[in-house]
Order: C-alpha cells, then structure tokens, then sequence
C-alpha cells in the first residue's frame, strides 16, 4: 500500500506523522509491508487499520473470524494466489465473487483474480490477521503463511495493469454505491479497462459522454478523438460515480462543473513502475454529467529540446534565447498545440543548482524536481499576477507564468524583465507577429513590449506518419506548388502516407512533432512595434531576416516524409 496507506491513517487520525516516520524506517530493516510495521510497533491494531481504511474509502469492513466461507468459493482461488496476495474469496452470486483484501486500492490483484476465475469482483476490506488465519483455516496447515510482503515483491500476471490511488473523503458519497449485488459490481472493472486501454494506447484524453440513447467512450490520441465503445445507458450513473469518486468529487453535486484528480501507478513490461496522474473535469449536460480526464503522463513529455520538431535554424535562435540573462520569451498557439511541453522543456535545459526557477501553472501538469512550481487558485485569489508579484520577492532568476491572461499581469512581467529576470509565458493568437498588437490591446505600450520581449515562438502540433506502415504518396505537383512548395522542392518532395498497421491502432500515424515559427525580435522588428506598423509588417520583415512560417515549416516536414500533406493543411494557413 506504501504512502497512500501512510496518508489515509494520517487523514482518519489513526496514527501520527511521527509514526508514519518510524514506521518507514522500521519497513526498511525488516522484509514487510507498511501496514505489518505499524502494527507490529504497536501503534494500531489491524482492525482498527481495517476500518479506518473502510470509512477512507467506502468498501465495507468485514470481520473474517465472524465469517463462514463455503468449499465452492474457496476453489475459486488457489492457496498459493491467496498467500501471494493476501486476498481471501469469501462469497459468490452468480458471475460476481466478494473478495476480502487488505488493500482495495490495489487494482493489479483485483484484475488479476477477475482474469483468473473470469468473475467480476467486488472487495471489501478485512485485517491483514484475519485474512491470515482464514487463510490457514481453510486452505489447510501445509499453507501456512507470512504476513503480506511488499508490492515490490508480488508478480503480476499483465505487465500493463495500473494501480489506481484513490484520495477521497467519507462523506463525499454514499457507500451503497460499492454494495450493487448485481449491476454495480463489474463497474470497478469497466472503469479499470477503460483507464489502462487508455494508456497502453497512448491516448491524452478521455471522453465518457451521456447522450439522449447511447453512453459514449472516446480516446483521444495524438489530437484526434476516436470512438471506442457504446455502452447501454444503465451503465451510464454508475459509470460516472466511479469516475468522480476515484476523482475526489461530489457524486451527489450533478448541478454544477467540478475538477478532481486520480493517480495512478502503472507497471512496466520490463519490471519498475511509472506514476501517471490524470487531471479530471465534469460538466453537466442536457443528458446527464460529461467527465473528460486528461492523461498526464510524465514519459509523454519530451523535454529535450532536439525532439520537439525545431528546424536547425530556429532551434539555433531559441536556444540563444533562452540562455539570455533577462526578458520575456512568449509561446502562442491556440490550447493542445504543445506549448507546456516547449515551456518545460526550455526551464528544464535552463535547470541548475545555482538557479532559482518560479512557475505559476494552472494547474500544474507534470512535477520538475529542482523548480518551484506554484497551483493558480482563483478562488482564493491566487492568481497569475498575484503569484508573479510574489516571485520577486522570492530571489528569482527565472519565472514561468502560464498565461498572459490581463493587463495586470502583463505589466508585471514587463517589469520583471526590465529589471534584470528571465521571464517565460503563453498567449493566445495565431502566429508570432499577431502576439505584439494582442500585447497593445491588452494596454501594454509599445516601447515597453519593444524593450522586453526578445522572442516569440508560434507552434502547432501535426501527426507522424506511422514508420512501420509508411509507403510512398503520389500528388499532383500542381497541388504542391499551391501549398508553397517551389518547383524543385515539389519535383524532389519524399512524400510518405502510413497505410495503418497494428502498431498505430490502424490509423496511419503514430505519435506527434510540433511545427515552429520563430521570430527574434530584432533591431529592425523593434522599430516597427515602437511605430505601431500592422502584424503583416511585422511578418514580413521576420521572413526576410530569415525567420521560418508555421507553413513552411510544415512543407520542410512533409518533403521529409515526417507529416501529411493533409495534417499541415489542417493546422496552417498559406504565407
């Protein structure tokens, strides 16, 4: 169970930080889990543990010495699986088996015994002794076994399953919702799969989305929403609660939007673990409650600055850039364009004992070990300014602020890199040269813009074509010289088509690069801000200095064989 465990007795004030410290140290002398530690120092009796875990979570609390288990059940499960996991089958209605555990939060042994006896399970909680002397009761002597051993230690039959830990409070919902004999109990496994399909195929999003008849499940991967399953609608409700309770919500509030959060610990094909959290909202509809969770996992993030999809040229002119001792270096583009993964990934380079690195995030998406990343909370008035002035009084080198969202934090910004810091942040406009007179309009001088601002990058995101299905695509060259190509680039253009394949779910794709525009806001570029001249100005004079279009820079990937005609189409316009 490890420090989800630690957190819940914390939280139901059944032991101390304190001795959730000893406890820690103790597991690390002696071959057992957290749990046995704690009881075995004395600081809580296994009932006691069991139960403070039943009002945490809402699985009922069952006193297995009270409990008789008939044959039939106990041939469900093995001896050897039952040590193994410290699990014991307890009772059987049909295709759904009751199964004690001591930890119900632990979905890789829940899967497991459902793929094992092809039932839906249903746990609930019993004392690690109890199921200990069940166990040794009805299992026989020979099978005579020591207390549970670390999750380190087990074996898990699907490399791909996921843990999913659950933060939620008692009085948030009603622990019926756990106890539906019939309909309710393979829900926890529909919610599983849907969760671990998700992430075995690289999908960034969720959808679960009621309509008038059906009950909709979409993936979103690689930017694109792909239908995968039509539920009947009774699975709808009970779809839903299980979602908002592994997020921390209110299943009883279906008026109003919420947010919540669910982590999850994946297993690796090749041994070790992966946290993933995912980032969960609810919005009510006509039909019910829409629930989007947007998967964060930290090994999608690329931050190394060479794989994003920089041409060499503007890569050469970012990485200058954002090794400049002060100024504010913007990111445009509109949301799902990747412009968190450039932000991290530029902080990331500039990441070092000897800087003081400050991001304002809302919320924050992946954890950077070294930097200081702030949550924007509105409604306590946390809010980028608010964050951002309190930053210079934190000894900063450099900042990050999710958004230019008002003139008050604009101005903020301006004058933290007037005064000597590196300042990172995002706004919303279509390319780089737009983003000066967005900066007008939100108040801010232009002298002031001309003075701070050294670089504006503009980004979209574009699907690859799929490497183990590309084959080559013939065009007309009369449609590539409408793109932008010139004659010799539309006569010499390696242009590749993915025909689908298993590795990209059939799809012709398989993964994402970002296309850039990079404009350097140079002496000439200054001028014009300081004269108020039109964005197309603006454009013009960064393209003769030899700044690459969003366009362009979609064609320099398409005569490569990277993208899509079609992919760049769809994400730009024509110079």
């Amino acid at each position: 169970m490890g420090s989800n465990l630690g957190e819940l007795l914390i939280r139901e004030k059944i032991i101390s930080a304190e001795q959730l410290k000893s406890a820690q140290e103790f597991l690390k002398k002696h071959d057992v889990s957290l749990g046995s530690a704690i009881i075995a120092l004395g600081y809580v009796s296994g009932e006691e543990m069991a139960q403070g875990l039943s009002r945490q979570l809402g699985y009922p609390y069952i006193d297995l010495d009270q409990f008789e288990v008939y044959p039939d059940v106990i041939n469900l499960i093995q001896a050897e699986t039952a040590k193994k996991y410290m699990i014991m089958p307890i009772h059987r209605i049909r295709s759904f088996l009751t199964l004690a555990m001591v930890d119900p939060t632990d979905l890789d042994v829940i899967e497991d015994i459902r793929f094992r006896t092809g039932m839906s399970i249903q746990p609930v909680i019993a004392s690690e002794a109890g199921i200990l002397n069940a166990i040794n009761k009805y299992y026989g002597s020979s099978h005579a076994v020591r207390p549970k051993r670390t999750m380190d230690d087990i074996e898990l039959a699907d490399d791909s399953k996921v843990s999913i830990v659950e933060d939620v409070k008692e009085e948030e919902f009603d622990v019926q919702e756990f106890e539906q004999p019939a309909d309710e109990a393979p829900i926890i496994t529909l919610v599983n799969s849907i969760f671990i399909e998700a992430i075995k195929k690289g999908a960034s999003d969720v959808h679960f989305e009621p309509y008038e008849k059906t009950f909709r499940v979409r993936y979103r991967i690689d930017g694109i929403l792909y239908e995968t399953m039509n539920l009947p609608m009774k699975f709808k409700n009970p779809v839903l609660s299980r979602v908002k309770i592994l997020s921390n919500m209110n299943i009883a509030e279906k008026r109003l939007p919420q947010d919540g959060r669910i982590r999850m610990r994946v297993r690796l094909e090749k041994g070790g673990r992966k946290d993933v959290d995912m980032r969960v909202s609810s919005i009510p509809t006509i039909f019910g409650e829409k629930i989007v969770a947007r998967i964060l996992d930290r090994e999608m993030l690329k931050i190394d600055l060479t794989q994003l999809g920089f041409e060499p040229e503007a890569l050469d002119v970012f990485k200058k850039a954002i090794v400049r001792p002060w100024g504010i270096i913007l990111v445009t583009g509109p949301t799902g364009s990747g412009k968190t993964n450039t932000l991290y990934s530029a902080i990331s380079t500039l990441n070092a004992l000897e800087k003081n690195i400050m991001t304002a995030e809302d919320p924050v998406e992946f954890y950077i070990p070294g930097i200081n990343q702030v949550n924007i909370k509105d409604e306590i008035n946390l809010n980028f300014a608010t964050s951002l002035r309190a930053f210079l009084r934190q000894d900063p080198d450099i900042m990050l602020v999710g958004e230019m969202r008002d003139a008050e934090t604009v101005d903020i910004a301006i004058k933290a890199a007037l005064t000597g810091h590196l300042v990172f942040s995002t706004v919303h406009t279509n390319d780089a040269a737009a983003t000066v007179h967005r900066l007008i309009n939100m108040g801010c001088e232009p002298f002031l813009i001309a003075d701070s601002v050294i670089l504006v990058v503009a980004q979209r995101l574009v699907r690859r074509v799929c490497k183990k299905c590309a084959a080559p695509q013939k065009l007309p060259k009369k449609t590539l010289l409408e793109m932008g190509f010139s004659e010799e680039e539309a006569d010499s253009a390696n242009i590749l088509l993915g025909k689908g394949c298993e590795a990209c779910n059939n799809t012709g794709f398989k993964g994402r690069t970002g296309l850039f525009e990079v404009m350097q806001v140079t002496a000439d570029i200054r001028d014009l801000i300081l004269n108020r001249s039109q964005s197309r100005e603006i454009k013009a004079k960064a393209i003769e200095q030899g700044m690459l279009t969003l366009r362009r820079s979609g064609l320099t990937k398409i005569k490569a064989g990277i993208t899509t005609v079609e992919e760049v189409l769809r994400e730009t316009i024509k110079d």
